[in-house]
């Protein structure tokens, strides 16, 4: 079984979905420092500094909290602020990876339209042109 196991591990298909779960988180850390430290500080200035984290609605009268991370405590809260900074996440990961998906067709396509280059000729043909260009100056 672990022979099994290590040969299933080791086949392309697997090492390349590590590859991408990993390269997939590291973008995911950009991707939140992104929105969070950089986007909605800007959207947040654009509406009068809003701090889009901490809206939340109160689902029970025992929250008085001023801030979401208090207000969690006191009892259940509606975090739609954190849902909108998610979304936002969302979104640009999916914009980038169309992106990307779009420029790899690109590609695939100039590939595929661009003219395949002749084949080069083998030796005897070399060998018999030569001869034919010799014979036609005789």
């Amino acid at each position: 079984m672990l022979k099994e196991f290590r040969e299933f591990a080791m086949k392309g298909n697997v090492v390349d979905l590590a590859v991408g779960v990993i390269i997939g988180a590291a973008f995911g850390a950009i991707v939140n420092s992104l929105v969070g430290d950089v986007i909605m500080p800007i959207i947040g200035a654009i509406t009068g500094g809003l701090d889009f984290s901490n809206y939340f609605i109160p689902l029970s009268k025992a929250v008085s909290a001023t801030n979401l991370a208090d207000a969690k405590k006191q009892g259940a809260v509606l975090a739609y602020g954190s849902f909108l900074t998610l979304t936002l996440n969302f979104l640009i990961v999916a914009f980038v990876l169309f992106m990307i998906i779009r420029g790899m067709n690109q590609l695939k396509r100039k590939q595929e339209a661009a003219p395949a280059a002749p084949p080069k000729p083998t030796a005897e043909v070399e060998l018999l042109t030569e001869i034919r260009d010799l014979l036609k100056k005789a």
